[in-house]
């Protein structure tokens, strides 16, 4: 992340100042809730996306900020109605919101935060911003509902998981450089390059996220691991194991998942069982593959610092350990 640092670090910490004044309300938990979130440590990789992708493109002027603080705030969103729907606990490595305040408080909050995105998006004034950030979050509610039915489907196929990662994840990612794009006013072939970049390395992202819940410390990853599996969440490292695995191991993997809680016994055999059987290394052959054709998506571009830190980026995405 080094490389964006040096180039867009004033611009988000103007970001976080933005979340602040964009949170303003006269309810005085909407303002606690909000920045209780917004200020847990969040990696604001879709904010650095947006700003790289426009100084990419030229863009000079003063809306690349508000409409960075926007694609934050549409995401917390997505993460306070994750975490209630999920019965999540730990966010970022702290207590979620929906244990310390409730679930009608977490969801209520997250529905302010979604409103409040497309009032300020309005301030941007441009109308393909608001179309193409108006499309992301139909999708990403497609998505969640999505992986909703998906949920202890051991038939799962690898296609239609990717499926889900597009509209649940990748799609914000890709609408914040896509955004940056039309920030600054470049050419066709440039807009759909950054988009595509953008859906790559958000698929990159949450097959590493994914894998992170097999592989990472609760410390390191800050959140719960092993709960998409007690969850009943299908992931590319069980769906590949699930693929190589014998009938009996599938059908004990079966009555691991439809278990409402594990023992660390069941996860440790199931953990075991993904590693022998490739589905981590698997996992991460995937992401890079994605982040290989990252970098061929931005070969439209010239070689530029903003080039290489959104190079970096997606470098860091498949190395991150938390």
């Amino acid at each position: 992340m080094q490389a964006a640092l040096e180039l867009i670090g004033n611009d988000l910490r103007s970001v976080e100042e933005q979340f602040r004044k964009d949170l303003a309300s006269d309810v005085p938990l909407i303002r606690k809730v909000g920045e209780y979130v917004l200020s847990s440590g969040g990696k604001r990789i879709r904010p650095a996306m947006l700003l790289l992708a426009a100084k990419l493109c030229n863009y000079t002027g003063n809306q690349a900020i508000p409409l960075a603080s926007v694609v934050e705030f549409i995401h917390t969103a997505t993460l306070l109605h994750d975490d209630v729907v999920d019965s999540a606990t730990l966010r970022r490595g702290q207590a979620s919101a929906n244990t310390l305040w409730g679930n009608e408080a977490s969801v209520l909050i997250g529905d302010f935060l979604f409103s409040k995105s497309f009032s300020l998006m309005v301030g941007v004034g441009s109308l393909d911003v608001l179309r193409v950030m108006s499309q992301a979050t139909t999708v990403i509610a497609e998505g969640e509902v999505m992986q909703l039915l998906y949920t202890g489907d051991l038939d799962l196929t690898e296609d239609n998981y990717i499926g889900v990662v597009r509209a649940k994840t990748a799609v914000l990612l890709s609408a914040a450089c896509q955004c940056g794009a039309l920030l600054g006013n470049a050419t066709a072939e440039q807009e759909q390059a950054l988009a595509e970049f953008g859906m790559e390395l958000g698929i990159a992202f949450q097959l590493m996220d994914d894998l992170l819940d097999y592989t990472a410390s609760e410390a390191d990853f800050g959140k719960s691991i092993g709960h998409d599996l007690e969850e009943g969440k299908m992931t590319l490292p069980l769906i590949h194991t699930l693929r190589q695995c014998s009938s009996e191991e599938r059908d004990q993997i079966a009555d691991i998942v439809a278990k409402d809680e594990l023992s660390p016994q069941e996860f440790s055999w199931v953990t075991d069982l993904v590693r022998r059987q490739g589905g981590i290394d698997y996992t991460i052959e995937r992401a890079r593959a994605c982040v290989d054709s990252c970098r061929r998506h931005l070969a439209v571009f010239p070689a530029s610092q903003c080039k290489d830190a959104l190079l970096e980026l997606a470098e860091y995405v498949v190395t991150r350990n938390r």
